[in-house]
């Protein structure tokens, strides 16, 4: 299942030559993997109610064209299994109204308890991350 997210460049977002910093791009991933869940009818906060931690284990970002200042960039995710605790979340980032890719990447999380003991996806889990 594939979720845009919207979000907007803020002035404090952009470096002395007025396009985003690098590092945000890293945390616009996340916005976009946060809308993921809510639209699945779920959220960060509720996982980690039921137990269940999903730490970056690795993250990768390819960064094609520069954002702006007050741009509204689309964040599409896309989620696939990376093994039997290991979760994976493609990112594209568009700016709204054009097709042209700002930024490609992905981030891998693995499933843990709060003591950071590894365990594979519950039952739950499992459908909100499969569900169509």
């Amino acid at each position: 299942m594939t979720e845009d997210a919207r979000i907007r460049v803020l002035y404090g977002d952009t470096d002395a030559m007025g396009q985003a910093y690098y590092g945000n791009y890293l945390r616009w991933f996340e916005s976009g993997r946060a809308e993921w869940f809510r639209g699945k009818g779920t959220s960060y906060r509720e996982l980690e109610a039921q137990g269940m931690y999903l730490p970056v284990i690795e993250a990768h970002c390819r960064y094609r064209q520069p954002a702006f200042y007050d741009d509204i960039l689309l964040i599409r995710t896309r989620f696939r299994f990376a093994g039997p605790a290991r979760l994976r979340f493609d990112c594209e980032l568009r700016r709204e109204g054009s097709t042209e890719m700002l930024a490609e990447g992905y981030t891998i999380h693995v499933c843990v308890t709060r003591d950071r003991r590894v365990l594979r996806p519950s039952a739950e889990l499992r459908a909100v991350l499969v569900e169509d």
